[in-house]
């Protein structure tokens, strides 16, 4: 399972946010709209050094994490980004944290995370 489990304390918390951010940036690097990404380990919050490549133009994160079934991912393409050329959204999914084209492909919904384009 690819998905991000997270329960407990503060520290568990902030791992966890991280393992999201880390599932988030690596769909964009497997889009090509960054390089590559390192995570530093401080002892205290975590530090993420990301490698730009002049592609990104935005990248928002949604909160709350609305509900997105099957049905409303191209209202929300719509909505978000510019065109249905380039960006991406992102989904949390039962299958794991991937992007709205590949959700669709495994016919299932989730709660959304961000886009960037």
């Amino acid at each position: 399972n690819g998905g991000v489990e997270c329960t407990g304390d503060a520290e568990e918390t902030q791992q966890c946010n991280l393992k999201v951010i880390v599932k988030f940036l690596t769909v964009m690097m497997k889009h090509g709209y960054i390089d590559e990404f390192e995570v530093v380990d401080d002892h205290r919050a975590g530090k993420i050094v990301v490698m730009l490549n002049g592609r990104l133009n935005k990248c928002g994160v949604i909160s709350p994490r609305f509900d997105v079934c099957v049905s409303d991912i191209e209202k929300w393409t719509t909505n978000l980004l510019p065109s249905r050329q380039f960006g991406k959204l992102v989904l949390t999914t039962s299958s794991g944290i991937m992007d709205h084209e590949e959700a669709r492909r495994k016919h299932t919904g989730g709660k959304i995370l961000g886009f960037f384009y």
